[in-house]
């Protein structure tokens, strides 16, 4: 017997404004009720909807209105409103990133896990339904790559202007919005970069981040990073948001060749032999490796953050394991820990061994807030030409 799941969205900025526009199109869902602190913007969604308005989190779940909610709020409060829906045995689905910093994360991984597991948790990983990701994840998971020595991400296509980081107060500060191009724009990817991999996380990383390099921010725009992991394999990560025209290319290396995921499509270069078994037994001192140059037939695409909201519905109403999710919430930590590592490295300029300290993590936010204070000056509808002349050091 089919049951209706109540929704209620926190956030109605960009993001959840979007959600709230599908969620009656979502099958066993309805849009029940809004909430945002920016009482004018919140109630102006509400009555699109002709649902109840709420200036807080805690008003909606005690309104006794929701049984789930969408989290699309600014970054740090992400956590502290998931434990608040989880006390109020609400399920939760939350907008990316989990948190800020890993500390947070494994906060409410604990409490999920402790106190709170019959409830869903997921995340909105919305690229992991992407027909080319999916279709990666699944050759690789087959075996059909052999053993991982090499992942290479250069995605650079993240170009933003002075005037979108003018947009908002929040935007491109520690204390806002925790960070830059790693916290913002790069945690689909990272999220990605473990995914695909099954979970395979790295033992180390180091890096090189430069804060404010083509923007005048107090955040990173430019990072580029090294990743070791325990079975020799070799990583690589280079974004900006500085850069025109930009690159988004993923290759994966094994000992049976390479896959280049690039606009879209998968071009899988299959080495008929395996590598390291020619390298090691082949006596001819220039042995060629005979490869299959494939194009590989992606899965059908499907409407991204509709279908995980799909999902997340589904899994409520049948009662589903939460692992059934396609980005459980328990995993948000994964992508989470590679971009704190990174921003840990670069700013630090020295290598970082995983699992990090979340606590030396929170603290180095705290003193970059400190120390970059009144580096973002730029101001909402602010020219470039004005901007031009504020950028302080």
């Amino acid at each position: 017997m089919s049951k209706q799941v109540r929704m209620g969205i926190v956030g109605v900025g960009n993001m959840g404004g979007f959600h709230a526009d599908y969620m009656n199109q979502v099958p066993n869902a309805v849009l029940a009720a809004i909430c945002d602190t920016d009482e004018a913007k919140g109630q102006k969604c509400a009555d699109k909807h002709k649902v109840p308005y709420f200036k807080t989190h805690q008003e909606m779940l005690a309104s006794g209105l929701v049984d789930a909610i969408l989290i699309a709020t600014p970054h740090y409060d992400h956590v502290p409103i998931a434990l608040d829906a989880f006390a109020a045995n609400v399920h939760v689905l939350c907008e990316k990133p989990v948190s800020v910093g890993v500390a947070a994360a494994r906060k409410l991984n604990e409490a999920y896990t402790s106190k709170y597991s019959h409830l869903k948790f997921g995340l909105m990983f919305q690229q992991r339904t992407s027909p080319s990701y999916q279709k990666l994840r699944q050759l690789i998971s087959e075996g059909e790559l052999g053993e991982i020595t090499r992942i290479t991400w250069i995605v650079t296509n993240w170009f933003r202007t002075w005037s979108y980081y003018a947009s908002g107060g929040w935007r491109a500060t520690w204390g806002g919005e925790g960070g830059g191009v790693l916290i913002n724009q790069c945690p689909h990817n990272l999220d990605l970069m473990q995914w695909l991999m099954g979970g395979m996380m790295p033992t180390k990383v180091t890096a090189i981040a430069n804060i404010g390099k083509t923007h005048p921010i107090e955040v990173e725009d430019e990072v580029s990073a090294l990743l070791e992991y325990g079975n020799g394999a070799i990583g690589h990560f280079i974004t900006t948001t500085g850069e025109a025209p930009g690159t988004n290319r993923l290759e994966i290396c094994g000992e049976q060749g390479k896959i280049i995921a690039e606009h879209g499509k998968l071009h899988f270069s299959r080495t008929r032999k395996n590598v390291r078994t020619v390298r090691e037994t082949d006596p001819a001192s220039f042995a060629s490796v005979e490869v299959w140059e494939i194009e590989v037939p992606p899965t059908k695409s499907v409407e991204a953050h509709k279908t995980i909201t799909d999902k997340f519905v589904s899994v409520i109403v049948n009662d589903l394991p939460n692992d059934s999710l396609i980005a459980p919430g328990l995993e948000g930590v994964k992508g989470l820990e590679l971009g704190n590592a990174m921003l840990l490295s670069g700013v630090t300029h020295e290598s970082v061994s995983l699992p990090i300290d979340g606590a030396k993590y929170d603290q180095l936010l705290l003193d970059l807030a400190k120390q970059y204070a009144g580096r973002k000056v730029l101001k909402e509808n602010t020219a470039g030409a004005d901007m031009a002349g504020s950028f302080q050091k």
